[in-house]
């Protein structure tokens, strides 16, 4: 059975909102909704500093910078985790006797790197001792968050979204620096490679399924892969055709793949009518060759990105036809 679900984000502030229109729309696949216009404390890269293990973060007009110490977190860090367990405590009574798939999100390694500052400036990205030190809280971190999803849903099968929309920017050396005037140096795959395997190996240890998230035209499908990950999430307005032989091995192999298929900002004209967001699906599947019949278990439909920049109309119609398109190919 084709599955749908979000990718994370969703627009407003109200949270328990937001968890029923995820429930009551994404039933097969609900996943923990992310609402960045409640402040950089409630975004991604907020989320994902909060559940960093023994590393410390603040918050400058820069953005988030670690802070060289360990064991006191400053204010921002504070808060973000506050409202953190305040969400998982909203999740976890709306989600009572809930039983099936659950999935929830942080960012990955190579974008914190690429996001966070240093203790006096400049990414995260240029120090290689700071960025092993941060992936490495990362992974930490994670094991503590994923068992505390687990503790507060109990029956549910988890996956861990790790989302890596600056990784392609990382491998290419198109990073900017502070300045802005010069590019940070490029990482090749077998040194980008250990920061994924530590955190894509805490998710499988706890007993969670890693799927990674990259929006960009150029995955690097087999990096993911061998770091680690069980399987993918793309955007299928942007993929590059050099990654169609690495989505069709993944799903040929029964392996997860999330293909963002339903717009994420509303067109001019409104949304695409379900039966033509499915045939465009199936004429993908068929130019991969595979059949739609053998290849459900693990499809999953998604909108192309997060909804946070949308109407909360529109968000709920998005994911009403990811929903009905699922269905459709199911």
């Amino acid at each position: 059975m084709t599955r749908a679900t979000g990718v994370g984000s969703m627009p407003g502030t109200e949270y328990a909102e937001a968890v029923r229109l995820v429930l009551g729309e994404l039933p097969d696949l609900p996943h923990l909704p992310e609402l960045p216009a409640r402040g950089p404390h409630a975004d991604l890269t907020g989320r994902t500093l909060a559940v960093l293990a023994d590393l410390d973060t603040d918050l400058q007009p820069a953005g988030w910078r670690l802070t060289g110490g360990t064991g006191s977190p400053g204010m921002d860090q504070r808060r973000a985790r506050s409202l953190l367990a305040q969400d998982l405590d909203v999740v976890e009574e709306l989600t009572q006797d809930y039983a099936g798939a659950f999935k929830i999100q942080v960012t990955g390694p190579w974008t914190l790197a690429a996001t966070v500052e240093k203790p006096r400036g400049d990414r995260v990205l240029s120090d290689y001792g700071a960025r092993r030190e941060l992936a490495e809280a990362l992974a930490e971190g994670l094991r503590s968050h994923i068992a505390d999803v687990r503790r507060r849903i109990p029956q549910a099968a988890l996956t861990v979204q790790v989302d890596e929309p600056a990784l392609p920017a990382v491998l290419a050396g198109a990073v900017p620096t502070a300045s802005g005037f010069h590019r940070h140096r490029h990482v090749d795959d077998p040194a980008a490679s250990p920061a994924l395997e530590w955190v894509l190996g805490a998710i499988s240890s706890s007993g969670a399924v890693p799927v990674v998230h990259c929006c960009a035209a150029e995955v690097p499908v087999d990096l993911l892969v061998g770091a680690g990950a069980h399987g993918i999430c793309v955007d299928l307005d942007v993929l590059a055709p050099a990654g169609y032989d690495a989505v069709a091995t993944l799903l040929d192999k029964g392996a997860p793949v999330h293909l963002g298929v339903v717009p994420t900002t509303e067109p001019a004209g409104g949304l695409p009518s379900d039966r033509d967001v499915t045939e465009r699906v199936l004429r993908f599947l068929d130019m991969l060759g595979l059949d739609p019949a053998t290849v459900g278990s693990s499809l999953v439909v998604t909108p192309v990105c997060g909804l946070a920049g949308t109407r909360p109309a529109y968000a709920r119609s998005a994911l009403k036809l990811t929903r009905t398109v699922a269905s459709g190919l199911s």
